[in-house]
């Protein structure tokens, strides 16, 4: 089973920017799709970017579309989450998720293992 450790998250102004990294327990991790998720207080945690396995595909929620980049290196076991231009909207607790069907998953069903999240608050 592999774990996921979230980092990164902080207080940023709007405008600015903060990177996400989330570290995987298991040398396995290049067998797993790769997404991130958040979820705001009262609202259903929501897709944000999604990674294939040796990250040639990606894929992103509207929202963050232009924004944001997922990204992942394979020989740290690592996955990332580059936010620009950040909104106060984007305010949530970030979670990074593992598919191991290898998938570009939009929902949270489609991923089997998940980080304990981090947290973004953007000021406005």
């Amino acid at each position: 089973q592999v774990q996921l450790v979230e980092s990164g998250g902080g207080l940023v102004q709007a405008g600015g920017s903060l990177r996400l990294s989330c570290a995987a327990s298991e040398r396995t991790f290049s067998y797993y799709g790769m997404g991130w998720f958040r979820q705001a207080p009262g609202k259903e945690r929501e897709f944000v970017a999604a990674i294939s396995r040796r990250g040639s595909s990606t894929y992103y929620a509207d929202s963050v579309k232009g924004r944001f980049t997922i990204s992942r290196d394979n020989a740290k076991n690592t996955v990332y989450l580059q936010m620009n231009s950040l909104k106060p909207e984007d305010t949530a607790v970030y979670y990074c998720a593992a598919d191991p069907n290898g998938g570009l998953g939009l929902f949270p069903v489609n991923y089997a293992y998940w980080g304990q999240g981090t947290q973004v608050t953007v000021s406005s």
